[in-house]
């Protein structure tokens, strides 16, 4: 495994970093039993830093868990996130972190995020509650080590909030189509120029840069390394950069962590070739000709009140037009529940827009879903969708 200094702290932080709000799931909970083989594996081959939040069902206490099971705690860096839009007072900093660190039994956390402070409006929000005061006493009471924000906004909120506080590191969504989305590549250097880590979430744009390119975004890569997984090279982008300390993957099984632990071990800063750096631009080019809908499939927007899986909708309507329509429409009906009491396809969004005002990508959510239903909802559905539920006694 290689390191990156953290500039802050002299830290060495892993360049492979596990995202764990992707942990292995049975049924409607986190898989604890694979989370421990995963932990521990993950650890034995390197990775020293997790990330988790507050808001990710579960994820911390299976992540606390783990590393009890495992006894490797204090070799490690944990980092999770304050919820501050759930803050109305200032005891509510208290009781957040404490739920935290009992979730995660630990008596300190190593990287602390106030979770995605979008815009300078969200930051004044929690420094008027007194923020800013409360960090300071938990750092002095040694339950906090470092104090950083993760950030979903645009370029110039990016700064803004940069400036407004003395912080120890960020994260942000960044990989090889987000180059000028959100902070983008300007945020990078405007982190890297007031001497902060970068640590970079969503590398694989929540898959799709893994498993749903296009086949003309494929061929471009295959034609500069032919057995060169997908994935890999989405990692190995950012770690050409050395502003980048290290890229959170939400590993979600064996395979996928063996794969990415693979690919990261010779991704150094500048590593990448000028024909490796053409596929690059060839595949974004590729991909932005199909893509319809920007969703990272980050489930903030959820849940919907009625029911609807927004992520799963806008991943197949991508798929229809990436992977074949025919593959997409299969998946779509079998992840919406056509075969159960209870459905969750796009038919069934009262456009509330309740999921708009926590969706990281700014995606017009009500608008998209009814672009979805319009192309899913295809004549011959409908009637195939009664037969099922009608032999399998759904009515």
């Amino acid at each position: 495994m290689q390191y990156r200094e953290n500039p802050e702290n002299k830290d060495l932080i892993s360049v492979l970093a596990y995202g764990c709000m992707r942990f292995p799931r049975k049924g409607n909970r986190i898989d604890q039993e694979k989370t421990n083989e995963l932990v521990a594996y993950a650890i034995e081959h390197g990775i020293n830093y997790f990330d988790t939040a507050y808001i990710y069902p579960g994820s911390e206490e299976a992540l606390g868990t783990a590393l009890t099971a495992c006894g490797k705690r204090n070799e490690i860096k944990i980092a999770t996130k304050l919820p501050h839009y759930l803050c109305k007072v200032y005891d509510d900093f208290d009781k957040h972190l404490n739920i935290q660190l009992k979730r995660l039994k630990t008596d300190y956390i190593d990287y602390y995020l106030i979770h995605m402070i979008n815009n300078l409006e969200a930051w004044e929000r929690a420094a008027k509650l007194g923020i800013e005061g409360w960090i300071s006493e938990k750092i002095d009471e040694g339950k906090i080590k470092n104090i950083g924000f993760s950030f979903h906004g645009g370029a110039l909120d990016f700064t803004n909030i940069l400036n407004a506080y003395s912080w120890d590191f960020c994260m942000i969504q960044y990989n090889y189509l987000d180059v000028n989305n959100q902070a983008g590549r300007s945020g990078v250097e405007a982190a890297n120029k007031n001497g902060l880590p970068v640590f970079v979430m969503e590398p694989l744009r929540g898959g799709q840069l893994a498993n749903r390119l296009p086949e003309e975004a494929k061929r471009a890569f295959r034609q500069a390394h032919p057995d060169r997984p997908m994935a890999e090279w989405s990692l190995r982008w950012l770690l050409n950069q050395p502003e980048i300390t290290t890229a959170l993957s939400g590993m979600s099984g064996m395979s996928d962590l063996k794969e990415n632990l693979a690919a990261v071990e010779n991704a150094t800063p500048g590593h990448l070739t000028m024909d490796e750096l053409a596929a690059y631009r060839a595949a974004v080019a590729a991909i932005n000709k199909v893509i319809k809908v920007p969703c990272t499939g980050c489930g903030y927007c959820m849940p919907c009140p009625k029911g609807v899986n927004i992520p799963t909708c806008f991943s197949c309507y991508n798929d229809s037009y990436s992977s074949g329509f025919e593959t997409a429409i299969r998946q779509y009906y079998q992840n919406t529940g056509i075969a159960s009491a209870v459905q969750s396809d796009a038919s069934f969004c009262s456009k509330c827009k309740k999921c708009e005002q926590s969706c990281p990508q700014k995606i017009e959510i009500s608008n998209e879903l009814e672009k979805v239903k319009r192309r899913m909802k295809t004549a011959f559905v409908k009637p195939i969708a009664g037969f099922i539920r009608k032999i399998i006694g759904i009515v």
